[in-house]
Formats: C-alpha cells, structure tokens, sequence
C-alpha cells in the first residue's frame, strides 16, 4: 500500500473559527485525527464519519502518551496509506513540537505537511486589545517559554529580554510566574512595567487581568489564573486601557 499523508496543523488560539481554511478542509477530509489538549470540541465535529480519533494531549504532569509513542503513531497510519492530521493548539512550530513530529516523519519517509495556525500571542494580543506592536510604544516583540525541559526557568536569558524587548509574551508561565517576575526585575526591569495575565484568550472564558510586573503574582493569586494563560509585560498593555476608555466615553454618548 502507498504511503499516505501527515498534516500537522496549528487550530489556533482557542476560538475555533480562528482555524483557517485550509486546515478546516484537512480536517474534514482526514482518515485520523491525532488531537492535543486544547482543541476543542467544535473542530473535531469537523471531522468526517468514520475518522479515528486519538487524544494525545498533555496537560502539566499528566500525559496521556509520550511523544515518542506520538511519532510512531504518526508514522504507522501514514504507512497504511492513511492521512493523519495531527491536531494542535496555536501554531505547531511556536511551542508546539511540530519540527520534533516532522523530524521522526522524515525519517521514516512519510509525507507530511505543515499547515500555521494562529500562535497564540497574536490571537490572545488581538482578543485582549493589547497590541504586540504600537507604533511611538513598542517596535519589537518576543515569544519565550516560561518552563525549560527541565521543568524550570533558568534556562531563558532573562537578563537580555528584560532589556532588549518592548513586549515579552511568555507561554507556560503561570506555575513558574514567582521566578519569572522575580528574573525580570533581578535583572532591571522596571516594577512599575505594565503587565496583563490572559487566561483562556479567545474563547468565551477568557479572563483578562493587567496591572504592574511586581505585581503580578499577586494578582494572579487574586484572581485564582489558571493555565492555559498568557503573561504579557511592556508598555503596550496600557493600549488596551485606553481603548477600553474610549469604548466607554463612545457607549455613554450614545446612550446619554
């Protein structure tokens, strides 16, 4: 039997109808669908009658396969002539394992293909209103782990994102939130440096909380924020203050 297919796809930040086009048609014609954690319901009804659907999601400490057992998996329906999709969050290559994936697929000799998803940086920043980029405010941004293979944060150069970035978004940060502020600030970064915990970003049960980066764990204590969440700090997350004020002066008006 001829060797069939593996599209890794990204479904994006949360919202499923942030999925693309493309992505949506692999879904609905795939024969498998390997799926992580945070994909929802709504784009595995997507999928075509008949398909097989195998959850491989982690969740902190609790993984339901190893990622090498992922890879052999992958690896053994494409060789039946299948296609696989394999289904995760955000974008496959920003965190998401997608290069490892492609890596045991070509070695094994199996086709494959990588279709982006919205990473979810750029789709929580647009949910929450707070811009990665704002022109006179931030011209450069950076995606960073908040949780090393090791399970800790030493490995990130904290000490050249506190300086050399205007707005930092670290993924897998809130069990690691007390080292990475006290990082940031051991290595200068202002306290008063504007800062916003997004939970669940693009989704119905997103929670927004801004403040300051001293004052981060505090509120994040406050509000009880659980993963999966963002941790945003820089400048621009005073963008999202003044549009909310503006939204509020232009509802008033309307209504007055």
């Amino acid at each position: 039997m001829s060797r069939g297919l593996v599209s890794i796809i990204g479904a994006g930040p949360g919202d499923p109808e942030l999925i693309t086009v493309k992505a949506l048609k692999r879904i609905q014609s795939a024969d498998v669908i390997m799926y992580d954690r945070l994909v929802t319901d709504e784009l595995l009804a997507e999928a075509r009658d008949g398909a097989l659907r195998i959850y491989c999601g982690k969740a902190p400490g609790l993984h339901s396969m190893s990622q090498e057992m992922i890879g052999r998996m992958l690896a053994s329906h494409a060789a039946e002539g299948k296609h696989v999709v394999r289904l995760k969050g955000g974008d496959p290559f920003i965190f998401g394992r997608g290069g490892e994936e492609a890596l045991v697929l070509a070695d094994s000799g199996i086709p494959y293909e990588i279709i982006p998803g919205i990473t979810s940086a750029v789709g929580t920043s647009a949910s929450s209103l707070i811009p990665l980029t704002h022109r006179g405010v931030a011209s450069s941004f950076a995606c960073v782990t908040g949780t090393g293979s090791d399970g800790s944060v030493s490995s990130v150069r904290w000490d050249l994102l506190a300086h050399s970035v205007d707005t930092l978004v670290i993924y897998m940060g809130i069990s690691q939130l007390s080292q990475i502020q006290q990082e940031l600030l051991r290595h200068g970064k202002a306290g008063h440096t504007p800062a916003a915990l997004i939970e669940r970003g693009t989704t119905s049960e997103e929670r927004i909380v801004t403040g300051t980066l001293a004052e981060l764990q505090t509120l994040a204590n406050m509000h009880h924020i659980c993963n999966p969440a963002l941790i945003m700090v820089g400048e621009s997350v005073l963008i999202r203050e003044q549009l909310l004020q503006m939204q509020h002066a232009a509802s008033a008006s309307m209504t007055g």
